[in-house]
């Protein structure tokens, strides 16, 4: 028996990837004033790197605003939860605000 035969469950080949949606809620952050989340949205716009390049993802990387949450949407590329968190993170040190903030579940 050899590892990795074609036989079983593999990925589909040819099929169009599901588009995945990260969501990071800063309600209480931004109801007690101590970040804007526009400034969120405009880090991560630029900071995002599709393809090795950073700020930009064209088509397939979509990071809007509501008031409180920040959606991102990745389209038919692949895009970690780790790797926005790992963004994320580094915004919060940038603004000095990693000390009273921890990002719990993204």
């Amino acid at each position: 028996m050899s590892k990795g035969g074609a036989a079983g469950g593999g990925a589909l080949k040819g099929g169009k990837k599901k588009a995945s949606t990260f969501v990071i809620d800063c309600t209480k952050p931004v109801e007690d004033k101590i970040m804007d989340i526009a400034s969120l949205e405009k880090f991560l716009q630029e900071r995002i790197k599709v393809g090795g390049k950073a700020r930009a993802p064209g088509d397939s990387v979509t990071v809007t605003r509501d008031k409180t949450k920040i959606s991102v949407t990745a389209n038919d590329t692949a895009f970690s939860k780790r790797y926005l968190k790992y963004l994320t993170k580094k915004y919060l040190k940038n603004n000095n605000v990693r000390d009273w903030l921890r990002g719990n579940s993204f």
